[in-house]
């Protein structure tokens, strides 16, 4: 070895030595641990499209989103939402809201801001508007019930009230207090 070579070699081991020196005498000794919280588990889907079938397994009803997510085992969120019946059920009845709640299996579904239900059929011809904005709705019973302020209006027709159960198979609407209405002949 050169004198040269060994001069480059032991300044090497002083930067070497240096560096680990200024790097232990930096470290405070605590280790800092950062959690993204981890994979989540479920699914996400733009522009969903769940089909729901009745008790004998047909078609009965679709369900479309423009986001959905699923939250936790039994929960899904809906952003955007709109139901409608199959037509081999003979439920005229449409639905409308910003967001839904799917809980469980049975396809129970909450919706929330915004809740619109209309039906064109069997009152004059006229179209019959359900406004609210929260709705407890069970697609497999055709039940859809609120303790909220509801608005229905028939064609020019308007009333108002606090709670409402509409049974849409039947083509039957409660609504439960506070009932105001406007009656234009």
């Amino acid at each position: 070895m050169t004198a040269k070579s060994i001069v480059g070699f032991v300044l090497l081991l002083v930067a070497a030595a240096t560096t680990w020196y200024l790097s232990q005498s930096l470290n405070n000794g605590e280790v800092e641990v950062t959690t993204t919280g981890g994979v989540r588990s479920g699914f996400y889907l733009r522009s969903a499209r769940i089909l729901g079938t009745g008790t004998d397994g047909q078609y009965l009803y679709e369900i479309n989103a423009d986001f959905a997510e699923q939250v936790a085992d039994n929960l899904i969120e809906l952003k955007n939402v709109r139901i409608t019946y199959s037509s081999g059920s003979n439920i005229p009845w449409k639905l409308a809201a910003d967001r839904a709640t799917i809980i469980g299996e049975e396809g129970y579904l909450l919706l929330e801001g915004h809740v619109v239900a209309t039906s064109s059929q069997d009152f004059s011809s006229e179209v019959t508007e359900i406004r609210t904005q929260y709705l407890e709705f069970n697609p497999r019973a055709y039940r859809a019930e609120t303790d909220y302020r509801v608005q229905v209006r028939i064609g020019s027709r308007s009333l108002t009230a606090t709670g409402m159960l509409a049974l849409l198979e039947d083509n039957q609407l409660t609504l439960k207090s506070n009932v105001n209405g406007k009656f234009v002949p």
